[in-house]
């Protein structure tokens, strides 16, 4: 799956409660997309925000975050190891395609797959992780190396990496690859919606969660 740009996250609110246009950017990258988004189900009563959407290169939304409880700071960057952990789930949607041609027809666009998911599930969480004793500068590095592993990690659902979790959606059980790492964890399935959902998080039990479609995405703006 190819992804060329991205709606960014949390914006600013003006004086007075005002959206700034960015928060306004933010929520129609949300609202274009022609496939339902998925949140946690109503059993978590916490806070949810929009994180960002991901298009392809003619701007068709093909996937996009959504997160609950706690907004998750770079864990290892400030603090120390004592202090608590972040408690945050996060749920990803993607598009369930096809391979199709891209939109200069010069090509052909990979299909969509709970690997997909599981991917963009991977590095979504790498993207709030680094080892407390890393030097900056080596950063970069230890990103492209765990992001290759994540990569080979949804490219191999089937391997001993992962287990099977049964976990509720829409009300109705449903199977999915779960694994665990000292960051956090990760899990894909998919659903009967036209979609499949990746999930991360850290300090959340995945256990005990249960997702459904978003019936109004303008609330979580």
């Amino acid at each position: 799956m190819e992804t060329t740009s991205r709606v960014g996250a949390q914006a600013p609110a003006a004086e007075g409660g005002q959206q700034l246009p960015s928060a306004r950017r933010t929520i129609d990258g949300y609202l274009r997309a022609p496939f339902p988004w998925y949140g946690l189900d109503e059993a978590f009563t916490g806070p949810r925000w929009l994180m960002q959407v991901g298009t392809a290169a003619d701007g068709a939304v093909e996937h996009g975050s959504i997160g609950h409880g706690d907004e998750p700071s770079v864990r290892g960057e400030t603090g120390s190891a004592g202090e608590q952990r972040d408690r945050f789930a996060v749920v990803v949607t993607v598009a369930a395609q096809p391979s199709r041609r891209s939109a200069d027809g010069t090509g052909l666009l990979e299909a969509t797959s709970v690997s997909s998911a599981a991917w963009l599930a991977g590095v979504g969480l790498l993207s709030f992780t680094w080892p407390g004793q890393m030097d900056h500068s080596l950063r970069d590095d230890w990103l492209d190396q765990q992001t290759e592993t994540a990569w080979a990690l949804a490219d191999d659902l089937d391997g001993p990496e992962w287990s099977r979790l049964s976990l509720p959606v829409d009300g109705a059980a449903a199977s999915f690859h779960y694994r665990e790492s000292e960051y956090g964890w990760v899990l894909a399935g998919t659903t009967e919606s036209g979609v499949h959902l990746g999930a991360y998080g850290r300090g959340m039990s995945a256990y005990g969660l249960g997702f459904a479609v978003v019936k109004d995405i303008t609330a979580y703006a």
